[in-house]
């Protein structure tokens, strides 16, 4: 006797023949996927659960509960259509100036609404405790979108201006240095930019006034290292607010170490 079919759901077959049950909804004329479910009732409940979100404006994501029939991403997606008319494949809800991307119900990014078709299309991942999208076949993380440079530390290199570090607004993101190789420190008592290279240690290329000075003697070192056959490939900083006149000029008075000008393989 053939199984009658619930309304929502569609059944299918793996490679192996399992039976299971796909859910979807019809809302606008968008067709949208709910999932996949090992039996016609739990798709159904899916397709019935959608249908009470996308029909009831009172609805919302405090409301969710771990017994939902939908994951807390499906119901982020479905609200922000109902909401806001536009459907996004992500877990983003879409407020004024700004929108919400949701790891989990309890962890949400907040991003400008410039960063919007960016991030419809590239899923954000989570890794220990940092945060990447794929991109061309590669992990970027979401620090090096803003400009935040990979061995950067917190409240010495950048900074999250309202204290918050799920906020990735720009007038939030504050880079104080941008530099490879380069730390804020102090020496003497007196703030001051320490350059290190990395070549079977650290070691030291100098202390300097001025982080742009820090960065150019960091690049200095490298040319250094490189005339002498070191074969390593170090990152030189890009100084895109420098003229190539000053950049000779700081490039031809700046001091590095004499361990790296008499570095030997």
């Amino acid at each position: 006797m053939t199984e009658k079919r619930l309304p929502g759901v569609y059944p299918s077959r793996k490679k192996d023949q399992t039976l299971y049950y796909r859910a979807s909804i019809t809302f606008r004329r968008k067709h949208i996927s709910l999932g996949s479910f090992s039996s016609m009732k739990a798709a159904h409940n899916a397709y019935i659960e959608a249908a009470s979100l996308l029909e009831n404006n009172e609805k919302t994501l405090l409301d969710y509960t771990v017994k939902s029939s939908l994951n807390f991403s499906k119901w982020v997606i479905l609200l922000n259509f109902r909401d806001n008319g536009i459907y996004i494949g992500n877990p983003i809800y879409i407020r004024q100036k700004f929108f919400y991307y949701y790891l989990s119900q309890n962890h949400r990014l907040t991003f400008d609404i410039d960063d919007l078709f960016y991030y419809s299309s590239h899923k954000i991942m989570r890794r220990g405790g940092h945060l990447f999208v794929a991109d061309y076949g590669s992990q970027i993380s979401l620090h090096s979108r803003y400009g935040i440079p990979p061995f950067a530390v917190y409240d010495k290199d950048f900074r999250f201006r309202n204290g918050d570090n799920m906020d990735y607004r720009y007038e939030n993101i504050e880079v104080m240095n941008p530099y490879h190789g380069v730390r804020i420190t102090e020496h003497n008592g007196k703030s001051c930019y320490l350059t290190v290279i990395h070549i079977h240690g650290d070691y030291i290329v100098g202390r300097y006034h001025t982080a742009l000075e820090a960065a150019i003697a960091y690049n200095k070192a490298i040319d250094c290292l490189n005339k002498k056959g070191l074969k390593k490939n170090f990152r030189p900083n890009y100084l895109e607010n420098c003229s190539p006149s000053q950049y000779a000029d700081i490039y031809s008075h700046v001091i590095i170490s004499d361990r790296i000008l008499n570095y030997s393989l």
